[in-house]
């Protein structure tokens, strides 16, 4: 007998394959051809290549696509690289090479790494988001976010890191800190673009409902985009300290009409409102308008702030505060309220100002505990002498509304003091400028006489220019700023002297659209018949352009990491709605259905990492097991979407199983040259049905373990009793997704011709999938005590009496009462005695 030869069977079908170019997309001409799109979160080339946690979702994608394949789906599978933005930026930093020598080594490292596991990509579409001919359309997009008032410039304080040098967006840091580095995150006042996400909030919110995602990604992007529905009251600023009365119309400006605005999920305990909070930034604001406190007040303010500017607010500093000197009116009751300066009220979050209600705010309660303020209960149901009531409950000590419940008094209340009811959101505009340099260059100039000005689409792609140095400058300049000859250009609208926009777009940006794309990879090619020359508007006019997005999109399935639940797929599902908007897309949603696969840790159950020394190279595993081994084992670790240890000892096993089905076949084919015949007994048949109907339902809910599971009980059966060429075949079908080379080999070696790639999937018979015998456990009193195969369809009634006469139960229930016996259908016995 043969032996099994991973190298060589590998070797030789992945050459094969690539000639005949067998994983072209069929673009499935006509109406009756389904599709379905698979997409595995592209990656960003890191200089260190794979490690074997990296394939596992593209192991299960290449199954799932190849299944949709043999199903009779026209399969959308592309590849493609995330190139742009501090990962790559900071490897070619430190490696002292350019970024773009950098991308394009690591991009074939990749390509090398996956090319030896078999996956069905379409390298014919492959994207890479730094080819000008892609982010010619990044920056088309941005443009027409500017067109539609959806892109505007800000000099707020944003998140810098101070390692990266660079601002960051919200999404871009974990727990206060820099997501790529691991650094403290500051506050730092910064000119920089925004992205109006928060004008798509309520849609990003609402339409969650109608994805087949995690229910965990789902409840994370709407914790991430916070609705809260309230009401927004107004206080009046009552006075100032004696020697600023004179600042208060300046005061009144910058708040309003001399009132301060505050939203709360709360009103009905504004009867309990002691004091106002207001943020420093808000404070710093009224002293920009000439407010005059204390020196100690705006020393406790410069303090603040500078703190602030460096300690996240999740390390939840201890709670500081300073009377400012200024009142304001309670709107419930008309009583004078001291406004307090405090580090506990956010300046980007809400107003900037909180009424505090000490009996009913944990904080609140804190603060007014420290600094000896009233504390007034209105809300029954707690001890405020022990603490806060958080809960809702009935209204006390607020006049005409007591006996209220909470619900009823929020918009009783809030029409009372003249409030409005309110929705706001937690959802923040998207930080869109990055003061590096590789990344794609924000398509706007500067001119003194025209101010911002969009360049003309025909001018686009505006280019990366070529540098020798492109390290950040850490001024809050990009590098580009230093690049005269590319900087001065002239306004596009008057024809004076003006200045390129030297802010780079995040990483995020070609990640936004990089799936539809793929779509459209003709359109990105400048060797497929000059379409890139051809302006953008004038492609998506086109009607082969309308039939290549409505053919594709949505992407039907999504796999890739939770990390991007915030990121990447709010980022995502921003663009493809505003897309959809102005008619590019023709569904609402870019991701139809998603998969989060678990992260696979070293085998010393750690994340694989450098640091760790615990990384796994996949090619040493190809090089050992094989490709197949390696995939089987992968997907048979456990569920998909939970997290595994390696264990190059477990590894054994998946290669055992590939070795039997290697010597069934073998064994078959010894047959056939004795020229033996061979029928499937009942009980193999049987076994083959069973095992096309569970690998068939699971492959399509990814229980890609259990799918193997079943195969390898299929092949013991098959290798001890035998099974026929024409079953086998089937056998082989369905297990050729998880194994492609050695699937393929053993399908020419039993003399089929073609592909088995090009097969159709198997039907279980699904009389002989249902299974006529079951094992049933016999429990008593909540343990195990024996089990016994039975007719599957066995009832109740008669089950209970085999039961109870088996010997093992006999002796458990021997002198006890009348047992109570309940039968759990198909699985279980369950006896209680006393």
């Amino acid at each position: 007998m043969e032996k099994y030869d991973h190298k060589k069977i590998e070797q030789k079908w992945r050459e094969r394959w690539e000639q005949a170019n067998i994983y072209k997309t069929d673009e499935g001409q006509g109406q009756d051809k389904r599709k379905c799109y698979v997409l595995d979160m592209f990656p960003y080339p890191s200089g260190d290549g794979l490690h074997v946690g990296h394939p596992k979702g593209y192991i299960a994608t290449d199954i799932y696509s190849r299944f949709k394949k043999m199903n009779g789906f026209s399969v959308l599978h592309p590849m493609g690289w995330d190139a742009f933005g501090l990962p790559a930026e900071n490897y070619a930093i430190k490696n002292k090479v350019h970024p773009r020598v950098a991308v394009s080594k690591n991009i074939a490292r990749f390509k090398e790494q996956l090319g030896r596991l078999g996956f069905n990509y379409d390298w014919s579409r492959e994207i890479n988001t730094t080819d000008p001919a892609y982010y010619k359309w990044t920056q088309w997009i941005f443009l027409k976010l500017l067109e539609k008032g959806l892109a505007y410039e800000s000099h707020e304080p944003i998140n810098w890191c101070p390692s990266c040098q660079t601002g960051l967006a919200n999404e871009d840091l974990e727990n206060g800190r820099c997501e790529r580095c691991g650094s403290a995150v500051e506050k730092r006042p910064m000119r920089q673009w925004m992205l109006k996400i928060t004008d798509y909030a309520e849609r990003l919110l609402k339409d969650l409902d109608e994805l087949e995602w995690p229910e965990s990604i789902k409840e994370s992007q709407r914790n991430w985009i916070g609705r809260s529905t309230g009401s927004e009251i107004k206080f009046l600023i009552k006075h100032f300290s004696r020697n600023n009365a004179e600042l208060t119309q300046k005061i009144a400006e910058e708040s309003q009409r001399n009132k301060i605005n505050v939203f709360t999920t709360r009103p009905d305990t504004l009867f309990g409102v002691t004091f106002m909070a207001i943020s420093p930034e808000l404070a710093q604001k009224w002293l920009n308008v000439s407010w005059l406190p204390s020196e100690e007040v705006k020393k406790y303010i410069g303090d603040t702030l500078t703190t602030r500017a460096t300690q996240s607010v999740k390390d939840n500093p201890e709670k500081t505060g300073i009377f400012s000197g200024v009142y304001a009116t309670n709107p419930a009751n008309q009583e004078d309220i001291p406004v307090w300066v405090v580090n506990y009220v956010l300046g980007d979050v809400g107003t900037g100002a909180i009424m505090a209600v000490p009996a009913h705010d944990e904080r609140d309660y804190e603060f007014a505990k420290k600094f000896k303020l009233p504390i007034v209960e209105v809300i029954q149901g707690g001890d405020v002498s022990k603490g806060a009531y958080i809960g809702e409950g009935v209204l006390i000590n607020s006049s005409q509304f007591d006996k209220l419940p909470s619900e009823k008094a929020k918009k009783k209340i809030t029409e009372f003091v003249g409030g409005e009811m309110a929705t706001t959101y937690r959802l923040k505009d998207w930080v869109f400028s990055r003061q590096r340099y590789w990344g794609e260059p924000i398509p706007v100039i500067h001119c003194d006489r025209c101010n911002v000005v969009p360049v003309p689409e025909k001018d686009l792609p505006v280019m990366l220019p070529e540098v020798e140095r492109y390290e950040p400058t850490g001024t809050g300049e990009s590098p580009l700023a230093a690049i005269s000859e590319w900087v001065n250009t002239t306004c596009p609208t008057c024809g004076g002297p003006a200045k390129r926009e030297t802010n780079t777009m995040p990483q995020w940006a070609g990640s936004s659209w990089y799936y539809i794309a793929y779509c459209i990879s003709e359109s990105l090619n400048p060797s497929a018949g000059g379409q890139v020359s051809i302006p953008i508007s004038g492609q998506i006019s086109k009607p082969e352009f309308r039939n290549n997005i409505t053919r594709w999109l949505p992407v039907d399935m999504y796999v890739g990491g939770t990390e991007h639940a915030t990121r990447h797929l709010i980022y995502a599902r921003f663009w493809h709605k505003f897309l959809f908007d102005i008619g590019v897309v023709s569904t609402p949603e870019p991701f139809a259905r998603l998969k989060n696969q678990g992260l696979i840790m070293g085998e010393d159950g750690r994340k694989m990492g450098k640091r760790y020394g615990n990384v796994i190279n996949p090619d040493d595993v190809v090089e050992k097991f094989g490709a197949d081994t390696l995939r089987v084992y992968e997907m048979f670790m456990g569920p998909f979407e939970e997290g595994q240890a390696w264990s190059a000892d477990n590894m054994v096993g998946s290669r055992r199983f590939l070795e039997k089905v290697w010597r069934i076949a073998e064994r078959m084919k010894e047959v056939r040259l004795a020229a033996a015949s061979l029928t499937s007994g009942a009980d193999v048949l049987r076994m083959l049905h069973q095992t096309i109907k569970k690998v068939t339902d699971d492959i399509e809910n990814f229980k890609f373990n259990t799918a193997i599971s079943q195969m390898m009980i299929a092949a013991s059966a098959m290798e001890t009793s035998g099974i026929s060429r024409d079953d086998f075949k089937y056998f082989l079908i369905i297990f050729s997704p998880f194994a492609p080379h050695l699937a393929q080999e053993l399908w020419e070696n039993l003399g089929e011709h073609g592909f088995i790639y090009k097969s159709a999937w198997p039907q279980a018979d699904e009389t002989l999938a249902m299974k006529t015998v079951i094992r049933v456990a016999i429990q008593i009193n909540g343990k195990v005590r024996d089990e016994m195969e039975v007719s599957a369809g066995i009832t109740e009634a008669e089950i209970i009496p085999l039961a109870l006469a088996r010997e093992k139960v006999k002796l458990w229930i021997s002198g006890k009462t009348t047992p109570k016996v309940l039968y759990v259908k198909g699985s279980l016995v369950s006896i209680v005695v006393t």
